[in-house]
């Protein structure tokens, strides 16, 4: 049996399943055939990548002992403009929030998830130039 199993639903929309035995849901745009109900999957991609990123962040955190009240990343991203339209450029910033947070910490949790323990960034790096920044904010 294969690691992913991959199952149209009907025209451009498709279900997808993995080692987790959890679905996930992908769609295309109405004039590709899909009903446009579910994420693409070049969003999933990066879905996975800051996914990767903020497990590790927090993991990471966790250990320095750096408590923060709320955490976010955002991601910008330009594509090819021709077909395959491969992603050109990756820009991630981490927003961090709370009082008195040691930046020094902050920018070494971001750094050993982009270049050491994140799967998804090593393997995008590979192909696309990914910029991070970090912003601290106050507690909202």
């Amino acid at each position: 049996m294969a690691d992913i199993k991959i199952k149209q639903v009907q025209g451009a929309t498709f279900a997808a399943r993995g080692k987790t035995n959890h679905w996930t849901m992908m769609d295309g745009e109405e004039q590709f055939g899909g009903a446009g109900a579910a994420s693409k999957p070049t969003e999933l991609v990066l879905f996975g990548l800051g996914g990767c990123t903020a497990m590790d962040v927090v993991s990471i955190l966790k250990k320095m002992r750096v408590a923060v009240d709320d955490f976010q990343i955002g991601i910008d991203f330009e594509r090819a403009e021709d077909h395959p339209k491969v992603f050109t450029k990756i820009d991630m910033t981490y927003h961090f929030y709370g009082t008195d947070l040691p930046m020094a910490k902050l920018e070494k949790a971001v750094s050993l998830s982009k270049d050491r323990y994140c799967t998804v960034s090593a393997m995008l790096s590979k192909a696309v130039d990914i910029s991070v920044n970090i912003e601290v904010h106050e507690p909202e």
